[in-house]
């Protein structure tokens, strides 16, 4: 079998090791693949993992407030707030006030920040090549799919917790 590059893949892949895996897990170590292997090669253009979240988000719209980039990518404000002063300090992002609110600063991406766009999105469009090597084109949109279900199924799961009072527990300080 070849990769997308038409190289030889080794004649035993490892999935063996993973059959008795739940689906929870192989989605984290396929997540966890996938972010390596595209922040490999966002390293080469100085673009660190972390900022790629809210390029992705900003080239699809831009004039957000850090509370909606926060909600977008699901992350806290403290630590969008510090990702965005970094990509400020780098020529990428602009943070500008509207309406006369001086509290609420919306995002906008410079030249840079857009021209970025043509130079990392292939990055990630080859990662994704990567990983689906040797998956038929009707299997990937099966996966596609199911993976949408998935998290269709989890997104309704929470909220319905969300419903009954039950919150996610804190992640800092919970000790295990």
């Amino acid at each position: 079998m070849k990769d997308h590059r038409g190289q030889d893949l080794p004649a035993e892949l490892p999935s063996t090791q993973y059959a008795q895996e739940r689906v929870a897990h192989l989605v984290r170590l396929c997540a966890r693949g996938f972010n390596r292997s595209l922040a490999r090669r966002l390293a080469e253009h100085g673009i660190p993992f972390g900022q790629w979240v809210f390029l992705r988000i900003l080239w699809k719209q831009e004039g957000l407030t850090q509370k909606e980039l926060s909600e977008m990518a699901s992350l806290t404000e403290p630590t969008v707030h510090s990702a965005l002063t970094k990509l400020e300090k780098a020529d990428i992002i602009e943070r500008c006030t509207e309406d006369g609110n001086r509290r609420k600063q919306h995002v906008y991406l410079t030249r840079k920040g857009r021209d970025l766009q043509a130079v990392l999105e292939p990055l990630a469009v080859d990662a994704n090549e990567v990983a689906l090597t040797g998956i038929a084109p009707e299997d990937r949109q099966v996966l596609h799919d199911l993976l949408i279900t998935i998290l269709e199924n989890l997104a309704r799961d929470e909220a319905e917790a969300e419903e009954a009072g039950i919150r996610i527990p804190p992640t800092r300080g919970f000790a295990v």
